[in-house]
């Protein structure tokens, strides 16, 4: 089963975090594959990545308005939006992820 990880994030972090987070989350389901989404929210850190669930994934969305660390998916197959194309486009990004069409991410 596919996998794909994630990291939402808005400047005020609250609702269009968890709203983008659930989005991936749901497409990702119906497309098959497993999504462990990571949310930079008003409260912090929740739902934190491991270092195995990034090894792990086959793709990274990250759905940010707001700064993410990016180094730790230095390697991966990766696609920054803005969170409130993650809520319009979650599906489409999903299938984008699992079609491979994502660029690898460097962090130089």
């Amino acid at each position: 089963m596919a996998k794909i990880v994630g990291v939402t994030s808005c400047p005020t972090g609250i609702a269009h975090t968890y709203m983008a987070a659930e989005a991936l989350e749901k497409a990702a389901k119906k497309a098959g594959a497993k999504a462990k989404i990571e949310t930079n929210g008003s409260i912090g850190v929740e739902n934190k990545l491991s270092t195995k669930d990034i090894e792990e994934a086959d793709a990274v969305i990250i759905a940010a308005d707001a700064r993410v660390d990016m180094a730790r998916f230095d390697g991966k197959p990766l696609k920054e939006v803005s969170v409130s194309h993650a809520i319009k486009n979650a599906k489409a990004l999903v299938d984008e992820a699992l079609a491979g069409n994502f660029t690898i991410y460097s962090k130089k």
